[in-house]
């Protein structure tokens, strides 16, 4: 098969940029594959693709950002979008005109805006596929009501996990689209994992309000308190930094906390630590969590909305607490600094339980995905097959169901877990 990713811009930093990377990398073993960034702003991507992967922009702004079109407000890409501001007349036509010439055997939107013009644009050959990177309710309401009209056009949805899948069917009503929880992958580890000796908690992801690093900066200061041979290394950039900066600086936490810049790959530094930790309010998947966990680590985590919960055994590979809870947060750290031997054991069962995020198995979804819908689209059949549930829309067969219990057992089990504290 041919497949082609359409992104916003690969040339930038971000978990969907990763992601995307990992997947389009993995299935180009065996496929013919490209990243078509719908945007370019520097010479080369921050995240390097895939030797086999062919990596080519739509509107390059180092020489376009005048461009009498790109000053033109967009009429295609659904104005609710978050970016919708970086779109105009000219990436309209650009992604247009990509679409009407393609080959691709399925084309894969990577954000709704994305998936919007391939709803509308991609020819009738071709499998049309939306990836959702965020979750249903994090868009706003006028937002979805644009995607509930013309997501009816895809012949797929994927989601990076069970719950939004299952609140997508839901709440959506996507008749002949097959909705599918396809996760985040990680590529195999190529260095030795964490021992666990290291007395080191390391933290990634962009210095933004959502991630709370003023919640673990708070909550590390427990630890330094106790235990001044640990150290907490945040690696990111961001609007953030300068506060933080400010906060490590207040709390006295100088020699113990350290803002350490971006770093890619992160692989290094995960491996250099004993502990991973996440303080979301909200995570749609948790794609640090997967790295940390595949590096060896145990992770303490927020239990966020919604990919954490999904990831995480709590108790046995990492440890889940409430959001916002500062000293939820620091009891949970502490258990692990204070228990080596726990420590270890879990950084074990981290990396056994992450394997399920490795190329391998989540190649193996993708590309059944996809060759069931090229096989449909070739032999005229629809993408999903009517079932006798309850409300008679159509489903996937089987999907549908396996993320309906799955959804319910990670809410179930949150139940009991919050009953226990």
């Amino acid at each position: 098969m041919k497949i082609s990713f359409l992104i916003h811009n690969a040339y930038g930093i971000g978990g969907t940029i990763t992601t995307t990377n990992n997947l389009a990398g993995a299935l180009a073993e065996r496929h013919e594959v490209e990243i078509v960034s719908a945007l370019r702003h520097r010479e080369s991507p921050n995240v390097p693709t895939h030797p086999r992967v062919r990596l080519r922009p739509l509107v390059d702004l180092r020489h376009e950002r005048e461009h009498p079109l790109h000053l033109t407000p967009a009429k295609v890409f659904p104005t609710y979008e978050y970016r919708y501001g970086q779109y105009s007349a000219l990436t309209d036509q650009r992604i247009g005109e990509f679409l009407a010439r393609t080959d691709a055997d399925v084309v894969v939107g990577t954000r709704p805006g994305l998936n919007v013009h391939i709803a509308l644009q991609a020819p009738a050959r071709t499998v049309r596929v939306g990836q959702e990177h965020l979750t249903l309710d994090n868009h706003p309401p006028r937002l979805r009501r644009v995607l509930r009209r013309l997501y009816p056009r895809l012949d797929a949805l994927t989601t990076v996990t069970h719950a939004d899948a299952a609140a997508y069917r839901r709440k959506m009503r996507l008749p002949g689209v097959r909705v599918e929880a396809l996760p985040n992958s990680v590529p195999d580890p190529s260095l030795p994992a964490s021992d666990g000796t290291a007395r080191v908690v390391v933290a990634a992801g962009r210095l933004v309000p959502v991630k709370r690093y003023d919640l673990l900066i708070e909550a590390f200061a427990a630890v330094a308190a106790e235990r001044p041979d640990w150290q907490l290394r945040i690696y990111g950039k961001g609007e953030e930094h300068d506060r933080l900066r400010g906060l490590i600086e207040e709390l006295g936490l100088y020699n113990n906390v350290f803002l350490m810049g971006a770093a890619i790959p992160m692989e290094a530094e995960w491996a250099k630590a004993s502990i991973a930790a996440a303080t979301s309010n909200f995570e749609p998947f948790g794609m640090t969590i997967v790295e940390a966990m595949r590096c060896g680590l145990p992770v303490v985590s927020t239990d966020c909305p919604h990919g954490p919960a999904e990831i995480i055994a709590d108790g046995e590979d990492g440890r889940l607490v409430p959001v916002g809870d500062r000293a939820a947060l620091s009891a949970a750290l502490l258990d692990l600094v204070r228990d080596d031997e726990a420590r270890r054991r879990m950084g074990r069962t981290a990396l056994s339980n992450s394997a399920r995020y490795g190329p391998g198995p989540i190649v193996a979804q993708a590309e059944e995905l996809f060759g069931a819908l090229a096989s449909a689209r070739a032999e005229g059949r629809p993408a999903v097959e009517r079932t006798s549930g309850i409300d008679g829309a159509l489903v996937a067969g089987g999907y549908a169901a396996r993320d309906a219990a799955y959804s319910a057992a990670s809410t179930l089990l949150r139940t009991v877990r919050k009953a226990k504290r």
